[in-house]
């Protein structure tokens, strides 16, 4: 029995839907030459992670082991694959593989944050392969709702793995690859000994639906519509992002681009020969002189980002041009859970100004891009893999996948973040759990989940904050009294008098009667002053804030 082993160990991605970070290694257990398959983000919200710009998987585990990693693949360009390669490249130092157009946005991504662009390397399609350490890893075509995306096929010592990415069984979606179940069947025909599959829609009863059945019904919207249209869909969605325009264009409109990430991802799939035709747009600037009823824009935000140009539009106006009365405003995309309370709010903004918003609810105007449950089934009868395991979906869409697998007779199992899987044998076996969680990019600093400082916000959000001053003599009597200040509290509790003067009182009688040992010792003063003004506080307004004591001492 070989020393050596093949393992898994998704780091991000497993047991959640966003920021994607799996990694692979073969060698001897503790010394596996490593390879990192993507590497995402996902977005904070004001409940769980206020302030929090972005969300990426905890690499501590990597960085520890980074003398270990061979290279980073990226399997197409959606922020949850691709987005965190600038913040962690200086840490990892790898060179980065991936085909034309997700390499040009991963280069904008480590221009953003000062790395080399140079170290993104632009590969081709099967069958070319990137040998790296033990691995030979080539990009298989797939259909999603981003160009150019790529399932990767993983060989080494131990047998081929195929990482199915980001996918749908789309035979004509528009812009990109059709998928091509004669090359996967080759790919695939002399065995494979796992497939990590995406999971994200295993809970879909029917076949997923193709890109190219939305133009008629979207064409006749925007020709009944009397004035100003409006759409948004996700920007990297760029077969969605033509489908619109050229509807728009056959119903006789002028197209307009609106959102930093509608334009570049539009501009990005040109320079990279992804789109070979797009209809003429004009700017903001001309738009505003164009009749109304022969005007569409296309616009970011479909997920209710508060910056994006959506919302922005939503509160007024934008670029200078103000939907009215009668215009109509369609989501072209699918709220991603969590985003609901956003994306609500600006459908309520629309209709105040007298919009008609038209979403997805009839299934006309948006398809996704990932496989429904029948095609899951598909592309395991294609592969035919010895073993699947579950992937890019919360845990019970992995656990739903694992069965799906088992009935079908194949070897499968629940691995979420932090389980490394050895693959080498007929059955996939748990051998570590490494420690993840999540780092915060807050302002210019990553921070650690768990660091205390988003949770310390979160408390102030919820409770108020009061800051407790008081100044003592070389003697250690207090020089005056204690005063306070407060943020986000009432300023008047059940007694009418201001909460200031309450506490303060308060505090100020402690300091009157408090021993000689309380006042010289500062952590046994700070912790009576706290639970004062908490007690008083809770009698008061029936909430105890985050409190900070500061003890002043004259030397």
């Amino acid at each position: 029995m070989s020393s050596e082993r093949l393992i898994y160990l998704p780091l991000g991605g497993a047991g959640e839907i966003g920021m994607n970070a799996y990694v692979y290694g073969y060698g001897k257990p503790g010394e596996e030459r490593l390879i990192l398959v993507d590497l995402g983000v996902t977005f904070s919200d004001m409940d769980t992670s206020p302030g929090v710009d972005l969300i990426f998987p905890d690499m501590s585990w990597l960085i520890a082991n980074k003398d270990r990693l061979e290279a980073i693949f990226i399997t197409h360009g959606h922020e949850d694959h691709v987005g965190a390669v600038g913040h962690f490249w200086e840490q990892l130092g790898a060179p980065v593989y991936a085909r034309a157009f997700t390499a040009a946005l991963a280069r904008h991504k480590m221009s953003d944050r000062g790395a080399p662009e140079a170290e993104v390397l632009t590969v081709s399609a099967w069958p070319e392969v990137t040998k790296v350490g033990p691995f030979s890893v080539g990009f298989l075509p797939v259909s999603h709702s981003i160009p150019e995306s790529a399932a990767l096929v993983i060989d080494s010592p131990a047998g081929r793995v195929i990482h199915s990415g980001d996918f749908k069984l789309d035979t004509n979606p528009i812009v990109g690859e059709p998928f091509d179940a004669e090359l996967w069947t080759e790919v695939s025909k002399d065995g494979v000994k796992a497939l990590i599959c995406d999971s994200t829609n295993v809970f879909s009863p029917n076949a997923g639906r193709s890109e190219s059945e939305l133009g008629r019904e979207i064409e006749a919207l925007i020709s009944a519509a009397p004035n100003t249209v409006v759409a948004t869909t996700f920007a990297s969605n760029v077969a969605r992002v033509k489908t619109l325009a050229e509807a728009g264009e056959r119903a006789g409109r002028s197209i307009c681009l609106m959102g930093r990430a509608m334009r570049r991802m539009i501009e990005t799939a040109i320079e990279t020969g992804v789109l070979d035709s797009f209809p003429k747009v004009v700017s903001p600037e001309d738009a505003r002189a164009i009749p109304r009823e022969n005007l569409m824009l296309l616009v970011t935000g479909s997920q209710g980002e508060r910056r994006a140009a959506a919302a922005q539009l939503a509160r007024g106006k934008y670029n200078g041009i103000q939907l009215k009365d009668g215009d109509t405003f369609l989501f072209s995309s699918k709220t991603i859970p969590g985003n609901e309370r956003g994306v609500i709010r600006i459908m309520n903004q629309f209709s105040e100004m007298g919009v008609d918003v038209v979403d997805d609810s009839s299934g006309r105007y948006h398809v996704s891009g990932h496989a429904n449950r029948p095609d899951l089934e598909a592309l395991q009868d294609i592969v035919n893999p010895q073993m699947v395991i579950p992937n890019h979906g919360e845990h019970r869409h992995l656990r739903e996948h694992v069965k799906l697998s088992n009935n079908r007779g194949r070897a499968s199992i629940v691995a979420v973040n932090g389980t490394m899987l050895d693959l080498s044998g007929d059955e996939p076996r748990v051998v570590d759990y490494v420690e993840t969680g999540r780092t915060y990019l807050d302002g210019a600093v990553k921070i650690g989940a768990l660091d205390g400082i988003v949770r310390d916000r979160i408390r102030m959000a919820l409770n108020g904050h009061l800051v407790v001053n008081v100044i003592l003599d070389e003697d250690d009597e207090p020089l005056g009294e204690a005063w306070c200040e407060i943020k986000g509290l009432p300023e008047q509790g059940r007694s009418f008098a201001p909460l200031i003067d309450v506490l303060e009182e308060d505090l100020t009688q402690f300091l009157g009667r408090a021993s000689e040992k309380t006042l010289a010792n500062d952590d046994k003063l700070e912790e009576e002053l706290r639970r004062i003004a908490r007690n008083t506080c809770n009698d008061e307004i029936g909430r105890k804030p985050e409190v900070t004591v500061i003890v002043s001492r004259l030397s």
